[in-house]
Formats: C-alpha cells, sequence, structure tokens
C-alpha cells in the first residue's frame, strides 16, 4: 500500500470530527468577546457540568502537557510530590512540565500491574517517610485510560482515592483518553470521576475529535483558586479563546465524544482479533481501550513502514503501539491486515 489515508501511529493523527468542524465554522461567522468571555467558551464550560452532573470550575489549556502540568501545580508547592505509576504520561512524556510548571515538584513513581496503581504500593510510598528531608507526598495522579491502553474500574479508582484521602492527599487524573475509558465502562462519567474520588480531570479532546485544546475540570472548586492567574501566566489565556472552545461544544452538545470513542474502542478490538489470527504474531495486552499493543516477528515492522504504514515501537509499554482513532473503519484495519500478510509471507 502506498501512502494510506489513515494511520494506525497515534489517534492524534486523526483530523477533526465534523460536529467539532461544524461549531468551529460557526464560531468564525462573526465578532465575537475575547479572553473566554464568549458565548462558546462558557456554553463549553456547562456542558462539561452537565456531562459530569457537577458544579465544577472548568478552565481551557492547549495541550494535555500544560492541562497536567497547571491541575497539579494547583495542587502542589514546589516541596510537595506526585504519586504515579512509573509508566505514567507525566512521567515518561512531558520532558519534566510537571514539575517545570510547579518550580520542582518531584514525581514518586510506583509499580502496578497494567500501568494502573496499586493502592498498596501507593499507601507505602506515602508512609515511606515523614521527615523534612522528604518531598512531602500532596497528590496521587492516575491515567484513565493507561499508557498500556487499560482502564480503571469504578472500584479500582475508589480503592486509589481512599488511600490517597485517608492519608489527606489529593486526587488528579490525566484523563487524556477519558472518553475511551467510559466508552469501555459504559458506566456515567460522574461514576470514574468525582463520586469515586477524583478532585482535577484533564479531560482530553484532541484524541477525541477536536483540533486542539483540553479542559481541566475541578470537581472540588476551592481548588481552583486563583487558577486563571496561573493559567494567563502560562500563556493559556487566549485571546480568541472561541476557537478552542466551539469545538468542544461541538463535541460534547451532539454526544460526539463518545461516539467517537466507541468507534475507536470497536476498531481496536477488531485490530488486535486481526493480528491475533497471525502466525507469530502476539497481543501484549489486553485491549480495553483504543489501543493495541503487539510483538511482531523480526522484519516485520520494517516491511510494513516501507508499505507506507506508521506506526511506533512504544518503549512505556512495550512492543509496538498502533492507535484506533475515531475516523478509522473496517476497511483500514482490513488493509493493515492484508499488508501485515504480504509483509509476514516475505
Amino acid at each position: 500500500m502506498s501512502g494510506p489515508q489513515r494511520q494506525f501511529a497515534s489517534d492524534t493523527w486523526a483530523p477533526m470530527c465534523p460536529e467539532a468542524w461544524a461549531m468551529l465554522a460557526q464560531a468564525n461567522a462573526d465578532h465575537a468577546e475575547p479572553y473566554g468571555d464568549d458565548r462558546w467558551t462558557a456554553r463549553a464550560a456547562d456542558l462539561v457540568r452537565e456531562t459530569f452532573n457537577c458544579d465544577a470550575d472548568v478552565y481551557v489549556a492547549l495541550t494535555g502537557t500544560a492541562a497536567n502540568s497547571l491541575a497539579l501545580a494547583a495542587l502542589c508547592q514546589s516541596y510537595h510530590s506526585v504519586i504515579c505509576h512509573e509508566a505514567a504520561h507525566i512521567v515518561t512524556d512531558e520532558c519534566g512540565a510537571p514539575e517545570y510548571a510547579s518550580n520542582g515538584t518531584k514525581l514518586l513513581t510506583v509499580g502496578g500491574a497494567a500501568a494502573k496503581l496499586d493502592p498498596t504500593a501507593v499507601e507505602r510510598a506515602i508512609t515511606r517517610r515523614s521527615d523534612i528531608h522528604y518531598s512531602k507526598p500532596r497528590v496521587v495522579s492516575l491515567t484513565q485510560a493507561t499508557e498500556f491502553g487499560s482502564v480503571y474500574t469504578p472500584s479500582e479508582i475508589a480503592a486509589v482515592a481512599a488511600v490517597a484521602q485517608r492519608h489527606g492527599l489529593r486526587v488528579h487524573m490525566d484523563g487524556a483518553r477519558f472518553a475511551n475509558a467510559v466508552a469501555t465502562l459504559g458506566c456515567h462519567p460522574a461514576d470514574v470521576t468525582w463520586r469515586a474520588g477524583v478532585d482535577v480531570l484533564c479531560f482530553g479532546g484532541t484524541k477525541d475529535g477536536v483540533g486542539v485544546g483540553e479542559m481541566i475540570v475541578f470537581f472540588d472548586r476551592a481548588l481552583a483558586e486563583e487558577f486563571a492567574y496561573r493559567c494567563k501566566q502560562a500563556g493559556h489565556l487566549l485571546a480568541k479563546m472561541r476557537f478552542v472552545s466551539a469545538p468542544w461544544v461541538g463535541l460534547l452538545e451532539s454526544g460526539a465524544w463518545l461516539r467517537n470513542a466507541t468507534q475507536a474502542n470497536r476498531m481496536a478490538r477488531l485490530l488486535a482479533a486481526e493480528l491475533a489470527a497471525r502466525p507469530g504474531v502476539a497481543i501484549r495486552h489486553p485491549v480495553e481501550a483504543n489501543a493495541v499493543f503487539v510483538d511482531l516477528p523480526d522484519g516485520v515492522a520494517e516491511r510494513l513502514h516501507a508499505l507506507g504504514w506508521h506506526f511506533y515501537n512504544f518503549l512505556a509499554g512495550g512492543g509496538w503501539r498502533l492507535m484506533c482513532s475515531w475516523d478509522t473503519t473496517e476497511a483500514d484495519v482490513r488493509a493493515f491486515s492484508a499488508d501485515l500478510d504480504r509483509a509476514l509471507a516475505c
């Protein structure tokens, strides 16, 4: 195949979905108030509150890295620490941004199967030391869905949150692929956030159909005190905020946020089934969201790359990672499978 239209390298390769694109066009039709005082930003925030059935305080950041870093900085002082999984995105892929934004907050990593935090390991990390020479644990951070494509259940989140709350820590959730997790679980978004003990969610839209921009959702409004100043200082108070907010209106108002994630998840399961049926190919992790991790025979990945396919060797999760997007189709999966057969036959 020469230059396939769609790829499995990342769900960030996908374009904006039609619902987001149409709302962006509407926002571009006329003048509007700057710096987030427009009706699009107000409507997007209201839709987030409706989605979670909670009177949350909602902010916009341009990237997931900024959203995570600013949220964690709001919860921490420079002498604090954040407990997270050793494979968490904030550890492996954000270039020290959480530490930078918080003027030095330390990330303390723990293990856990399937890239999920083990509550016992979290408790050990919290209670390991309490002397003044040690960065004081202040936040527990979960990734939903995880870097391995696994999904926390409501009870798993509640178990981690209970440990955090018992020791006076706050709970942050990196939800870059939160929609995929909700689509898998079939639960209300509140059940895996504030009802389970999450204080702050970074709600990802870039991987779910918008072009740019993530929502930072403070379920406890008191934690967002002066957060607007932090956003301004970091360069995330946008003069034309409506162009980031309006696509979110399209995503949430239409229900596309969940439909998109459901489609991506369904295609990942189909892709995993296709791959598992091939000789010498092994699925590395259970497919619970829109990621498929696979071990391929020597030389096969390189032959697929030569055929025009793009996908990565994923250091954090091991093996080759293939991501399905909101616009992945069965035809895309079948085309990849056909080229895989050719690569395996060489």
